[in-house]
This record gives structure tokens, sequence and C-alpha cells, in this order.
């Protein structure tokens, strides 16, 4: 999808020539067009971009200045892509906890097209990390158009909708939408808002959104006025000192309070800005420290208990003792995994095994129809075994074999996992298990590891799971990882493999309190908890878990747990009553993709029911729900009677005007994929390249292969004599004569003459 995409942003930027701004010019965009087909990556937007979707190139012109255009023939198929001018941005971040809530407003023009014509219109959100949307609003020519989650059981038209789909992500950090029939020269507004996790390293946090503008968006004459605006604000959640570390743009800072801190950027650019926003920060403690947010539920909520984020930050004590660990590394090295995945799992294993401690064991599984061991016992981290190790991982994992998809074919070599554990004392288990692909009985697969983590004693393995495509059963991954205590990652494309395994080690690698449990939960009957059981602290990322309970809790709780020399150490949480910080949103996202992994797991309707109550009343799209792009219908002042009336076929007709966003739902894996070994990370079939645009001025014969010129036929027949045309007609007459006879006599004669 990012290939196809980019290419067609691509031919945009050919068709872009077109447009005459009233004097000559380079711009920028045309000097990228010369480079090489190869750069094409490089027109993934980086930003919140729009797009115009050219199909007809002869509507290409500059709707002020009409120009006289050389004639074109034939279609864009697929559409071009032309980046529209943009003329306005404003960035507000809102970073709760571990948490962001990002909301981005722009205006767009459709420099591109005819004033008398009409294109559709492509906007596209690329999106940090583990974004989720939460809503688009957009506005154009009178109209206005806003997102909406909905039940496929609802009353409304959704053959309609899935006719009309368009949009989607290009992957889950991309979200894109189709504006319908946008006329040249008009302008769209939009506003986004999506939430997104930060990151957490040395301490810090770190909030980053892809905010670089490419120069082909700047408006052109460039005296336009360009208003670029940043607002940031930072509730930390705790009453600790927060540090700003450093601001990727000028931040004036507007306001602090204790745990809190306000800033602004605003300006007239002479250029959008051409990097990233980026943001650090931290809570500074020089130990281990935690705290309990209470909060009651907005009145319109279906679950009217109490909420409640309980919240464990390491400290900033670098020197903190961690776990002695024996660590398993379980990797697929099925054929799909042939080129950059497996190279990039190579990677991030052999930096993984150079953070072991010297006291540390570990083992290597490689598995496709086989399984391949790299010792049969677990092995020191001494730097020689470490050596022969990367060895090892070099000759071994090599893509092929196939995956049956079968339970035999993952539970064999979990099992061998879990038997090459020592059930030592003093020292903290954990299996590593990477995949593309999805197996048969995975529910079972879950209970099974079920079993032999409560049967392990005195210390659980951990489970740590990490999915890499779209083929994989990712609720299958998240169960499996909740069960073991460990943490779940993903990359849904190969570029971003390494990075994302990385992070999932050094999180998983660092654990300074295992087993912690709260003592006030015992306590109450309506608990719920998000995750659970409790995952441990790491070093390397604060430890937040959100719930739900009915009854009273007292002004303070204690978190107890584990320290990695094995002696127990007690936490004092105060409980703090906050409205300032939104729990229902900056959780919704986790809940529902926990919930919909429990009733994955345990087939429940009942807990189908409450991902769909939570993914409508949030507007957070779930596995049950769709997402729709829908028009806005004007208000109207109309009588009750008027409007029960009109219900059923306002109704229909919305559905008309509405249409289905894709691309949001990841889905529970792909079994059959993953027999046929497909490459991870192919959300649907390539579609065959055929950019077709036939342009006399520019020269179609240069691009015979992918061409259809009339003007060429035109010119050729024309050039023919007048007596070689009737005799190929005569010619062609004749043999369809005789193929009308030979027709006739096999089927009226019966073949027999």
């Amino acid at each position: 999808m990012d290939e196809d995409f980019s290419k067609a942003v691509e031919e945009g930027l050919r068709l872009s020539k077109r447009i005459c701004t009233g004097k000559p010019s380079s711009r920028p965009s045309e000097q990228f067009m010369e480079r090489s087909s190869t750069m094409a990556a490089g027109l993934l937007p980086t930003a919140p971009m729009a797009y115009a979707v050219i199909s007809d190139p002869r509507i290409v012109d500059n709707p002020d200045i009409p120009s006289y255009q050389p004639h074109v023939h034939g279609s864009c198929d697929p559409p071009a892509l032309i980046p529209l001018q943009m003329k306005e941005i404003a960035l507000e971040i809102d970073c709760c906890l571990d948490a962001a809530l990002v909301t981005v407003k722009g205006r767009w023009r459709v420099h591109c097209v005819m004033g008398s014509k009409s294109c559709n219109c492509r906007v596209v959100i690329p999106m940090g990390e583990q974004g989720s949307i939460l809503g688009v609003e957009l506005d154009v020519e009178r109209k206005s158009y806003s997102t909406q989650v909905i039940q496929t059981e609802e009353d409304l038209n959704v053959e309609k909708l899935l006719n009309n789909e368009d949009g989607g992500f290009m992957n889950p950090q991309y979200f894109s939408c189709t504006i319908p029939l946008v006329s040249g020269g008009s302008e769209i507004h939009l506003k986004a808002c999506w939430s997104q996790k930060l990151s957490y390293k040395d301490g810090q946090f770190i909030i980053t959104i892809p905010f670089n503008f490419p120069e082909y968006v700047t408006p052109i004459p460039k005296v336009f006025s360009k208003g670029e605006k940043i607002q940031l604000n930072v509730n930390s959640g705790t009453e600790k000192e927060v540090l700003c570390q450093n601001a990727s743009h000028p931040l004036k800072e507007k306001a602090r309070q204790v745990g809190k801190l306000s800033f602004l950027y605003e300006a007239e650019a002479d250029s959008w800005s051409r990097k990233d926003f980026s943001f650090a920060f931290s809570v500074y403690s020089s130990d281990i420290f935690g705290g309990m947010l209470v909060q009651s539920p907005p009145m319109h909520d279906f679950d009217q208990r109490e909420m409640f984020c309980l919240y464990l930050f390491p400290g900033s004590n670098q020197t903190r003792k961690v776990f002695r660990k024996e660590v398993i590394f379980l990797v697929d090295i099925s054929g799909s995994m042939q080129g950059k995945p497996l190279e990039n799992v190579k990677d991030a294993i052999i930096l993984a095994l150079s953070q072991l401690a010297p006291r540390d064991y570990f083992g290597i599984i490689a598995f496709n129809e086989d399984i391949s061991l790299f010792s049969s016992t677990l092995e020191l981290a001494t730097e020689d075994k470490i050596k022969k190790a990367n060895q090892w991982i070099s000759k071994s994992f090599v893509a092929e074999g196939g995956a049956s998809g079968s339970q035999q074919l993952i539970a064999q070599p979990l099992n061998k996992a879990i038997s090459l554990l020592t059930k030592s004392p003093d020292s903290l288990p954990h299996i590593f298990f990477i995949t593309d692909g999805s197996f048969e009985e995975e529910r079972n697969i879950c209970s099974i590891m079920k079993n032999h983590v409560a049967n392990h004693q005195p210390m659980q393995p951990r489970i740590s799971t990490f999915g890499i495509g779209s083929f994989c059963n990712h609720y299958f991954l998240q169960m499996l990882a909740s069960i073991g205590r460990g943490q779940y990652g993903v990359a849904h494309d190969p570029d971003s493999i390494e990075a994302q395994m990385q992070r999932w080690f050094r999180r998983a690698l660092s654990p300074i309190v295992a087993n912690i449990t709260v003592d006030v939960f015992d306590h109450f009957d309506a608990l719920e908890i998000y995750p659970l059981p409790i995952p441990d602290l790491s070093a390397e990322s604060p430890l937040i878990v959100y719930g739900r309970y009915q009854g009273k809790l007292p002004d303070s709780v204690k978190a107890r747990g584990i320290l990695a020399d094995l002696n127990d150490i007690v936490i004092d949480l105060q409980v703090q009553i906050t409205k300032d910080i939104p729990l229902e949103r900056i959780s919704a996202k986790q809940q529902i993709d926990l919930l919909t992994a429990q009733a994955w797991f345990s087939e429940s309707r009942h807990l189908e029911g409450k991902v769909i109550e939570l993914s409508l009343q949030r507007g957070i799209p779930s596995e049950y729900t769709y997402l729709v792009l829908r028009q806005n219908q004007p208000e109207i002042k109309e009588t009750a009677k008027e409007k029960s009336k009109k219900t059923k076929l306002l109704n229909l007709e919305a559905a008309k005007e509405q249409y289905l966003v894709q691309g949001i739902r990841i889905g529970f894996g792909n079994i059959a994929a993953t027999a046929e070994n497909h490459p991870p990370g192919f959300l649907m079939p390539k579609q065959p390249e055929n950019h077709f645009l036939v342009d006399k001025a520019v020269g179609c014969c240069n691009r015979m292969c992918n061409c259809c010129c009339c003007m060429c036929c035109i010119q050729t027949c024309s050039k023919l004599n007048d007596q070689f045309v009737i005799v190929m007609m005569q010619l062609c007459t004749a043999l369809s004569c005789l193929a009308c006879f030979e027709c006739c006599a096999e089927v009226c004669c019966d073949g027999s003459g």
C-alpha cells in the first residue's frame, strides 16, 4: 500500500507541471520529480496532508488563472494524487500520564483543478506511536462531514456503505478518508483528534508527532500569510516536579504548576515546519513512586462504576538492581519471514543478547515445520557463548519451510521453551515469542500456557509476544502476553520491525518489581482491571493500570511486590480525586483492545457487546463496529410529528452520503495466508501498476508500454493508403463470414454437412 500511494503522489507531482501560476517558477516539487523512482518512498506523508484525487488529467489547471493547456487523452488509473497547498495549520497536544490527546486543525486549497470542475480529495493523517483516531470533522463548500462509529445491525444501508468504501489506513499509523466532489478553488477545513502513547527512555517521557511538511505544499505566490500554531499542555497526574528536557520547536512557557506545564508557539511562518514535533519531559523522583487517580464517570456513561488509574514510575535511580533472568527467544523462521523481516529480527535479537548480564541465562529456538535449538539447555550469557549464539543465528535463521497453521506447529516449540526453564528461585524466566502468522486452536494454546504458567513455581514465566504484519492474530498474542504478565509488541511494516523490537526488549528485560498486587482490590466485588494480571514494573517503562470499581477507597492504598534481591517492597499510593485528566478517553483504546482479546478467548457474546458499547460511546472503532465518514445534515426546525414521519427516509438518505473508512480493524488473523507463506504486512493483493496518461505536448510514445494514445492511432491511420484500407476491410469481412458459416454448419447441421 505504501508503494502504491507513493507512486500515485509521484504521478500527481508530474501532473502538477500543468498548473500555471502566472509567471515562470522553479518549483522544488519539479526538482524532486526528476529523481529516480527509487525515491518514491519519500513521498509518504510525514505530516497531515490533503490530496486532489485525479482520474481525468484534463481538469488539472489553476482555478484562478485559466491557461492554455496541451490536450491530453486517456485517464489516470489508478488515480493520481496531487498534494494540495496548505494555508494554515494548528496543533494542540494534551499529555496526560503516559498518553497524549492530539488535535490538529488545518486548511488546504484545491489549487490544481479548474474552477468549473470537481474531484475527490483525500486527507491523510500520520499518527504517532500506537495512535488511535478519535474523530474527524471536515468543512468544504457549505458541506460538513464527520466520522461516526456505527454497528452493522443498525437500520442503515450497510450494502451501500460497503459499496462506498473509501479511505482508511495505509497502515495503522496512517488514517485516511476521502471527501467526494470538491470544486476547484475550494478550501478544505480539517479538525482531527487522535490519541497516542508517549514513549519512555532514560527516565524521560517523549511525545513525537509527524509535522514535517514538504516544500511543495507551500502556496504560490508565497505572499499568502501562513499561520502556524502549537499548543502543548502537560499534566503528569502526580505531585512531583515536571522538568522540561528539550523541544523541537521554539515553545514559550505560559503556565507552570506542580505536576503541570503549558507552552505555546504561534507565528506567521515563512515556510512550514520541516521537522517532526517532539518534546521530552521527566517527572523527577530518586526512587520508585506511584499513586491512584479516581474519577466519577460522565453522566452519559453506560458504566456508572467509579474509574481509577493506578500508576507506578521507576524513578531516576539508574543503578537499581534488575532481576537475574532466564531468557528464551522463540522465533518463527517460516518462508513468509524471508528478506527484511527476518533480517531485522536477527539484528534485534543480537542486540538483545549483547544487553544480557553475565549472570543471565539464555536459549534460542527457531521453528517452522521443524524445531531447531541453539542448545539443549540454557547457556550462561558469557561473551564467548553470545558470540557462538550470534554465529548460530546467522547460520540457522533462514526463512524456509511452510507454516501449516496447525496447533502442533506452535504448541510444540512453546512447550519446549517451558521445559528448558530451570525453576530457579532467584531468577525471573522469560519467553520472547516472535511470529508473523496465525495458528489453529489458538484458544487451546492460551489455555495450555495458562496452566503451565500457574504450575511453574516459585517464579511464573513471563511470556512476551511480538506480531509482524497483518496475518497474525494480534488478539491471540495480546491474550498470551496478558496471561504471562509479559509485554505485547507489534510492527505493521518491515521498516519498523527492528526499532519496535528493541523497545519491546528493553521494557521486558529490565524488570525491577515483580508479582505486583494491590491490597484494596481484594475488597471490591465489581472490580475490573486492565491489564490483569498486573505486569511487572520495568526500569524502562512506567506501569499504568486502569479500571472500574464499586465501593469506597481509603485515602491511601498499598502496592506490594518483589524486588530483584528477592526482598518484598511496599509502596504507599495516595488516592487523589482528579477532574482535569479525561481517564475515560486515555484509557478507552487499551480497554477496548484487552476486552476484545478476552472476548475472543472466551467466545463471550456479553464481552463483545461490551466492546461495542464502549466503541460507540467513545467514538473509537473496534473489531465489531464500523467507522464511516458521514455528511452532516443541515439543521431544520421541525415539529416532533414531522420528524417522526421523516426518520426512516433520513436514515436511508444518510446512508447514501456516508463512506466506510477501511483499514481500521486488524482482524483475528489469517490462517490461510499463513499456510500459503504470504509475506507479512500485505493488507490486500497488490493492484497492477497502470498509471496511464497521454499528453501529446509531453510526448506519449516514450511511454508506449503503459499508455493508450488515441492521437497516435489517428495520425497513423491518416497516413495509410485509401485502397489499402479498403482491401483490409474487405478481407476482415470475408473472414467474419467464413467464421459464421462454420459456426452454422456445426450447430444447425450437427456437423454432418
